[in-house]
């Protein structure tokens, strides 16, 4: 094994419902780097409208951590377990948690988070734009502003909305 068991990564991990936010702050108190990425949301009730944080990956939370540190995650009140791809922990890439970072810093990032299952391919595109520049994304069927990019690592797809003339098609 060329790795050493110090090396950290980002991992994510699943959490019980609507844990999200609690898990990642005893995390951080119990010295493991966490982050749960939030996104601003506007919620409507019946005498007003009000804007709350709402974690953006639901029953999802990334932890920086090495070898070592896997019990301290795992025994943590409320997490289920390691998200797992092709048998073991999935490792995602620290360019995957930048641009997501990136992204979220921007004033009115909008992501929805969807299933990849059911989906089919449609129209490839190359974002020419902003922070996703330079990525590739499959076009929602028949739209012309949503983009899907593919957090491979995850098994997710994000929903970010773009101008039209932000994108160009690859064959």
């Amino acid at each position: 094994m060329t790795e050493t068991i110090k090396e950290r990564k980002w991992f994510a991990i699943y959490t019980k419902p609507r844990w999200e936010k609690k898990i990642d702050s005893v995390l951080i108190r119990k010295g493991v780097k966490s982050w749960c990425p939030l996104q601003k949301i506007e919620r409507q009730w019946t005498d007003r409208k009000k804007i709350i944080e709402e974690p953006l990956f639901k029953s999802y939370v990334f932890v920086y951590i090495n070898e070592e540190e896997r019990l301290k995650v795992l025994t943590t009140d409320g997490v289920l377990n390691f998200v797992h791809y092709i048998g073991k922990p999935a490792i995602i890439r620290n360019e995957e948690v930048e641009m997501i970072k990136k992204y979220l810093s921007e004033e009115d990032a909008k992501i929805e988070i969807i299933s990849t299952d059911g989906f089919r391919e449609n129209t490839k595109v190359k974002i020419t734009h902003g922070v996703f520049m330079d990525n590739e994304g499959t076009v929602l069927r028949g739209g012309k502003k949503k983009v899907y990019v593919q957090l491979q690592s995850l098994g997710q797809v994000m929903v970010v909305e773009f101008p039209a003339e932000y994108l160009i098609s690859i064959k």
